[in-house]
């Protein structure tokens, strides 16, 4: 059976946004369009479906690393602030974006509260292998290293 672990995260991620679109649960606030990823960026996502992306990326994490807390995923999605001729220094992602995303994915019952943080259901974990799965004979074409999983 073909899992989270056989394929590339970037191309399974795309996948998983694309199916996370169809959830009613999961959409963007409209305050999404002009909110920063975190104080490390300087503008918001140019992408309009950026949200999607984030919400796959971080349904993906907890499947991979959970449970987990959404201050470990903050450290996950940060990055290196610009201070001007100050040196760079290390900021968390936006708490805000990823508590609400989140709050969706539990709301569609992907994922739950755990002791120390958040985990995958078998719901979540069923959605993520299965689009796994639907995605084996896609990639396989494109990068013939992966046949033999």
């Amino acid at each position: 059976m073909t899992t989270v672990y056989d394929l590339p995260a970037d191309v399974l991620i795309l996948k998983v946004a694309d199916e996370l679109k169809a959830m009613e649960t999961v959409e963007a606030p409209d305050w999404a369009a002009f909110a920063k990823t975190g104080v490390h960026k300087q503008a918001p996502p140019f992408d309009e479906d950026w949200w999607y992306t984030r919400a796959a990326a971080v349904l993906r994490r907890i499947y991979v690393d959970g449970p987990i807390g959404v201050e470990r995923l903050r450290s996950f999605y940060g990055g290196k602030q610009n201070r001007g001729s100050n040196p760079d220094k290390f900021r968390k992602g936006s708490g805000s974006v990823i508590r609400k995303v989140v709050q969706q994915l539990e709301g569609e019952g992907l994922i739950e509260n755990a002791e120390k943080g958040r985990k995958i259901t078998g719901k979540g974990k069923s959605f993520l292998d299965g689009v796994a799965y639907g995605l084996k004979a896609d990639v396989v074409e494109q990068i013939p290293a992966l046949a033999k999983y």
